[in-house]
């Protein structure tokens, strides 16, 4: 049976802008096989906070996801993710499910802090039973702090500072996994796909440049390859002779243009949109979903795409370039370090383990989808749905529920 809750403040019918945000989802159009169990959407009078919580599948636990602000942000972007949170749960196989928040505001004018308290107030019940939050967009460990203080548990959340008993995630959970998941498919299918014979001869361009796009371009700094563009929300960067990650690291977490690592210095600027048809081996999107789609899959170059955002590629793209044996490392595989190193730290594990049990649980899930996909011609994409939705149905039998 699907639960849909809606917990609001009193809205006022005069407010246009909320009456148009909640207008623009119906929850009946997300239902399917799986979820969602509940949709919450609030608002606060007051600050004017909108926010939406989507709580997917709990057949294996909790329903586990971060919380993100942006002006744009709809109930079916936030189910989106949930459900991406459902299958990258399962297949890392960690007792979690798939949830996801969001809070609809622009976050370089709003008092952040203000408007997440204000929404951890209106989700409380939810919390942590349902629903655990972590870092997501625009959201870092000052703001999952007063989350975690104002539901009043420390369970509420994971990604918390480290005086919370926290792994945060500007520790590079996320971006770590993504340089695992990357290195292995690399060594598995590069020589297939016509990559470069040595990691440290690939070009790769990495879209984003926050928490997922600085440590990803770390790591494979670290290994040699060269980094030959970054972007971020303001424009991109490119220099076919590669990036020195250490210097552009001031740029990374960009909050205004002049900050933008399109200022680098040493290399051509480009638009923000263009980084996505230079010239690369690997392509790695770190910033927003959907980017990869029916108007922009034709202008990539990249023989592999890793995907370090959620849902950076729409289905259609995705077949489209498998047609043209472009493959695609899926979000839910490649980005699971962070879920993985957020299971660690919900029992109280120490950061060193968290690295460890990323590196483990990617690697082997990556060398299983991707070996698997090459033998037998599928999008990798559809080997790790089978391999996730089978444990989530498993689960759901034994609880009784079925599929409904």
């Amino acid at each position: 049976m699907i639960l849909m809750t809606a917990i609001e403040g009193k809205v006022v019918l005069s407010t246009k802008h909320v009456i148009e945000a909640l207008d623009q989802v119906n929850v009946s159009s997300f239902l399917d096989s799986w979820g969602p169990e509940e949709v919450i959407q609030v608002y606060d009078p007051n600050t004017g906070m909108q926010g939406f919580l989507v709580i997917d599948n709990t057949a294996l636990g909790p329903g586990k996801g971060g919380m993100r602000i942006s002006s744009t942000v709809t109930p079916l972007e936030v189910f989106g993710l949930a459900r991406a949170m459902t299958w990258k749960c399962a297949l890392a196989d960690i007792p979690f499910g798939g949830a996801k928040s969001g809070i609809r505001a622009d976050p370089y004018t709003i008092d952040k802090l203000k408007f997440v308290k204000e929404f951890a107030k209106k989700i409380a019940p939810s919390v942590p039973l349902r629903y655990i939050s972590a870092p997501d967009m625009n959201v870092g460990e000052k703001e999952i702090e007063a989350f975690v203080e104002t539901v009043g548990d420390r369970q509420a959340a994971t990604g918390k500072p480290a005086k919370l008993g926290g792994i945060p995630h500007e520790l590079g959970t996320t971006g770590f996994g993504v340089g695992v998941a990357l290195e292995n498919s690399f060594e598995i299918i590069g020589n297939t796909i016509g990559l470069p014979k040595d990691l440290a001869d690939t070009r790769v361009v990495i879209q984003g440049f926050g928490n997922v796009g600085l440590w990803i371009a770390k790591f494979l700094s670290n290994k040699g390859a060269k980094i030959v563009a970054l972007s971020d929300y303001w424009g991109t960067i490119y220099n076919k002779e590669g990036i020195d990650i250490d210097q552009a690291e001031k740029h990374a977490y960009a909050t205004s243009e002049q900050a933008s690592i399109k200022n680098y210095g040493k290399g051509t600027v480009l638009s923000r949109d263009a980084i996505l048809g230079l010239d690369c081996d690997i392509l790695v999107p770190c910033a927003v979903g959907n980017v990869i789609n029916e108007g922009t899959w034709s202008l990539i170059k990249a023989k592999m795409i890793v995907e370090g955002a959620n849902n950076a590629t729409v289905q259609v793209a995705e077949r489209l370039l498998f047609e043209k044996d472009v493959i695609i490392v899926p979000d839910f595989l490649a980005n699971a370090g962070g879920v993985i190193g957020s299971y660690v730290e919900y029992k109280n594990g120490t950061e060193e383990e968290a690295f460890s049990v990323i590196e483990s649980k990617i690697k082997m899930n990556t060398e299983c989808v991707i070996s698997d996909a090459m033998d037998r011609k599928l999008i990798p994409r559809q080997v790790a749905l089978e391999i996730a939705q089978q444990r989530i149905m498993d689960a759901m039998e034994k609880q009784g529920k079925g599929r409904r």
